[in-house]
């Protein structure tokens, strides 16, 4: 005779139960176990993808700013030669003015007008002669005043340095408005 025979039937019946119900608890419990670690697979990938697109974005967005970084660069550099150029031509016009002034202060160089012919034929106020230094074919000249001669060549040179500044403002605006 065995052992379980001598065990009452409804304690065997019990004993089954409890058995099955054991098996089945150690069951789910492994089931849950198996869901749990499927779940956690999938938790780390989805983490994973997550923090690659992350460093996706964090890279383009870098190359993004270096390149806007790069064109910033760029366009002041273009316009520190603009300006450059900008104050060489000033200089080159302000040099250029004061020699005038120069010779016409010395009486190197004297400043002269055309005078209108009919003018000066009804008009014996201004000599219609030439210097006796020289013979000047063409129509009459009446030389200017020193003083006179000064301020004009003072005007053209404010004249001249506005239009200096006024390309370069063009410049500039071209510069930066134009896209590259």
């Amino acid at each position: 005779m065995r052992l379980v025979d001598l065990i009452p039937a409804p304690y065997r019946l019990l004993a089954n139960g409890v058995l099955l119900a054991a098996l089945a608890g150690g069951s789910a419990a492994l089931a849950w176990q198996i869901q749990d670690w499927r779940y956690g697979l999938q938790l780390e990938q989805q983490a994973r993808l997550q923090a690659e697109a992350l460093t996706q974005q964090t890279l383009a967005a870098a190359a993004q700013q270096q390149a806007e970084q790069d064109k910033r660069l760029a366009l002041e550099q273009r316009l520190s030669a603009s300006e450059q150029n900008h104050y060489r031509v000033l200089s080159d016009a302000q040099r250029d003015q004061g020699r005038l002034r120069d010779r016409l202060a010395t009486a190197d160089l004297r400043l002269s007008v055309l005078l209108d012919a009919t003018a000066v034929a009804g008009n014996d106020s201004v000599s219609a002669t030439t210097a006796t230094g020289g013979v000047v074919h063409g129509p009459t000249r009446a030389q200017l005043d020193p003083a006179h001669a000064q301020r004009i060549i003072g005007i053209t040179d404010a004249g001249d340095q506005g239009l200096i500044a006024l390309a370069a403002c063009q410049a500039y605006a071209k510069e930066v408005s134009t896209p590259k």
